[in-house]
Order: C-alpha cells, then sequence, then structure tokens
C-alpha cells in the first residue's frame, strides 16, 4: 500500500513555517506498513491543488492532505478534494455543534465564516477535532482513499491518532502487515566508511531492509520488516542486528534511537562515576550536551571553559611553558590536552577528566590549521588518552565533531571498563 502525503498552503512555499507535519506522518503511516513514496508541498489554490491530486491518485492508493481546512477564503482544501472528485461539502451537525459551544462558552459572537469548519465531504466520514474546530475527512472515491487533516500539529497529531487511523485499519488496511523496526545508532564512523563496511550485507537485503542515516557525529540504521506479529518481527531484526553488531561492534553504541550523550550519562549514573571535563574550543559545548540529558547531575561534577593561555596556566595549573614561548607546543598540541584533561581530574576529584583543545577557525591560530584538534581522557589509576583529529567545515560544524568525537573516545573507555 502506498501513500502521499499533500501539504496545502503557500506559507509552507515561502518558508514561514517548517513542515513537521510529513516528519510525523511518514513516521506513523511506516509504523501501518504504508510506504510514502512522496510528499508533495502546494499552495492555496484550487486549480493547483486538483491538478497536484491528478498526479497524487496516479501514483498512490492513499492521499493524506494537511492543512488548508480554517475558516478563512484561503482554506480551500475540502472544497478542492470535492471538486476533484465530484462532489459537494455540507455542514456537519457535530462540527457545527462544537464551534457553536466554543464561542458560546466565551461570550463571543461568531462569524459567518467559521462555519466553513464545520464542512464535511459528501459521501465521506468526518473526522472530528478533539483540540481544534475545523473537522477532518476520509473518504474513498474510485479506489483512492483520502485524508484530509487540519495543519497544527497540535490539532492533527491527536486527530490522525485517534480518527485516521481507526479509519484506515477498518476500511484500508485489511490484508496488510504492519511494519516493524529498530533503530542502530553508531559513532566514531562516517555514513560512507559504515556502508562500506556493510556491503555485503546491504547489497543482498530482501527482509528485513537496512536504510542509513547521517547526522553530525553520528549514524543511524534503521532495520525493518513487515510480519504478522511484533515477536516475529523482532526475531528477524534481532538477528540481523546481531550480524551487524558483529562487523562494527566498536561503533555500535545503541539499538535504540538514542544520542550517545544519552548512554554516557545513564552508564556512568548507574555505576556512580563521575566525570569533568576542560574545554578549550568547545567552548562549554561538552557540558552542554551532557546537561541536556536528564540525569547529568548524578555523574557530571562540572567543569572549565578555559579559552584563554591565562585561564589554563591560572585554573587547571597548565605549565607555562607548554603554552608559550618559542620552543613551547602551544595551546593546541597533545601535550596541553594531556594536562588539561589531568589537572581538570584532580582539581574536581572526578574518575574521568575530559579536555578538548583546537583550531575551530575561520582563521589559524598558533601557526596551526583549522579543524586541527586534540582531546584527552583521563582516568583515575590509568594512562591518560590522547588523540589527535583533522575535521572539516565551518567553527560550528567542528565544535560538534570535536565534541561527538571525544564522547564517542569515552564511551569506548566506559566499554572497557568492568563495573566494581
Amino acid at each position: 500500500m502506498k501513500a502521499e502525503i499533500v501539504a496545502v498552503g503557500t506559507e509552507l512555499l515561502l518558508g514561514q513555517i517548517v513542515n513537521t507535519n510529513a516528519q510525523y506522518l511518514s513516521r506513523q503511516l511506516a509504523g501501518m506498513g504504508i510506504d510514502v513514496y512522496y510528499q508533495t508541498v502546494v499552495g492555496d489554490n484550487i486549480e493547483r491543488i486538483k491538478e497536484t491530486l491528478k498526479l497524487s491518485c496516479s501514483r498512490a492508493d492513499i492521499i493524506v492532505l494537511t492543512g488548508g481546512l480554517g475558516p478563512t477564503q484561503d482554506d480551500i482544501t475540502k472544497d478542492a478534494l470535492a471538486e476533484f472528485i465530484g462532489t459537494s461539502l455540507h455542514i456537519d451537525r457535530m462540527a457545527m455543534d462544537n464551534i457553536d459551544r466554543f464561542f458560546m462558552d466565551r461570550g463571543k459572537e461568531m462569524t459567518e465564516n467559521n462555519k466553513r469548519q464545520a464542512l464535511a465531504i459528501d459521501g465521506g466520514t468526518p473526522l472530528p477535532n478533539e483540540t481544534g474546530l475545523a473537522v477532518g475527512n476520509a473518504v474513498t472515491h474510485e479506489g483512492t482513499h483520502y485524508i484530509v487533516l487540519p495543519g497544527p500539529p497540535r490539532e492533527l497529531m491527536p486527530m490522525f491518532e485517534q480518527q485516521a487511523m481507526p479509519w484506515l485499519m477498518q476500511h484500508v488496511l485489511t490484508n496488510e502487515l504492519p511494519l516493524y523496526s529498530k533503530m542502530l545508532k553508531f559513532a566514531g564512523i562516517g555514513e560512507s566508511a559504515l556502508d562500506d563496511r556493510l556491503s555485503d550485507l546491504i547489497s543482498t537485503q530482501t527482509d528485513p531492509t537496512i536504510a542509513l542515516y547521517a547526522k553530525e557525529g553520528e549514524v543511524t540504521v534503521r532495520i525493518s520488516t513487515k510480519a504478522p506479529s511484533e515477536g516475529e518481527a523482532m526475531e528477524k531484526l534481532n538477528e540481523l542486528e546481531v550480524q551487524i553488531k558483529s562487523i562494527v561492534p566498536e561503533h555500535m553504541y545503541a539499538s535504540e534511537d538514542v544520542p550517545i550523550e544519552q548512554v554516557i550519562v545513564d552508564m556512568m549514573a548507574d555505576r556512580g562515576w563521575t566525570l569533568s571535563a576542560a574545554e578549550s574550543c568547545t567552548g562549554g559545548l561538552v557540558m552542554e550536551t551532557l546537561t541536556s540529558i536528564p540525569g547529568s547531575a548524578k555523574m557530571l561534577l562540572g567543569g572549565i571553559v578555559c579559552y584563554t593561555n591565562q585561564i589554563k596556566h591560572k585554573l587547571i595549573n597548565v605549565p607555562q611553558q607548554l603554552l608559550e614561548g618559542e620552543d613551547a607546543p602551544g595551546a593546541v598540541s597533545p601535550e596541553v590536552a594531556e594536562v588539561l584533561a589531568e589537572q581538570i581530574r584532580m582539581v574536581t576529584d572526578s574518575d574521568f577528566g575530559l579536555s578538548v583543545t583546537g583550531v575551530a577557525g575561520p582563521g589559524h591560530a598558533e601557526r596551526k590549521p583549522v579543524g586541527l584538534v586534540y582531546i584527552g581522557l583521563s582516568e583515575r589509576g590509568k594512562k591518560t588518552e590522547v588523540h589527535e583529529l583533522h575535521f572539516k567545515g565551518n567553527r560550528e560544524m567542528i565544535r560538534i565533531r570535536a565534541t561527538k568525537a571525544l564522547l564517542y573516545r569515552l564511551w569506548r573507555r566506559l566499554t572497557a571498563v568492568q563495573p566494581q
């Protein structure tokens, strides 16, 4: 079963709002075993909407329209659909009663145009709006199924889950198998490198399927299958997960859709381990990333943004001869990264100390290139490790990539340590 999402609204084309509904609906439909092959955006024009519907129904079994159900003259989605399938609109009594109560309860006079929000398509099923006024619709015409939803996400989401999904299950998906997926998360490896490592599995995939998605510092692998039950699906997905993990065990940090910082916070909090950080070029982004996770107060003792040599020396005791002088390695060096990690750990009396120092740009520093970064990881009672990294991108990208690289190295160290 194939679906297309058609978002109606000139404001979307002008970039005034972001079409988050398409992402939400694609996920929901995929979970029902419905493949979304196209997403379309069209402005508030009846003829263009009808042209879009003509194309959409030639390539999809289910068309989900969003937006254009309000009271104004440019809210014409239902008008366009009714014209396209050759039917009429009528006032839905329940929706009209809901609108009347809304204005009565607030002691306001209802303007005539608000009645448009109660319009329903003849021969279809009205979809009540539990959080707004505009009624939705579900209708089948010549084998194509149309779902009409409001644009505001706070109205669209509950209407889809409470009204549209049951309608689809009852009238459309009588023989469809649901789609089940697992998200596998990877760090310390790029999308192309991971694709290469998994190439044999990907090239021979039939069921389950494998898909890669990249974001800064992380890669997600979605494995999916259709099955009569969740138990049967998980059996197939778990088998594939084991195969994938055996190929890249040093990079797969989770089998659910969570960021690496959450895995780190949960692991350290559970084991009673503590952490501190000394940051130069990332400017506090490491600590910001960790503190965005609930429960980080149990493991993160604190840190220092030591942006200047003066602060590195005064607050974290980095020797002056490492920072400045003709023979000094300089602030951007493995020597300074090592001292920063060790000193911040000792100053805060934490189990682990992190450090990052580098050149984020836009210009060179200490005659060293943009993108050169050193990260340090100190652990109580063990030798400190330092890694030299080279990143490309703008200032913000380098900061993010350095942060994620440091967290990846911390995760590698944590998973190598056995709980006491």
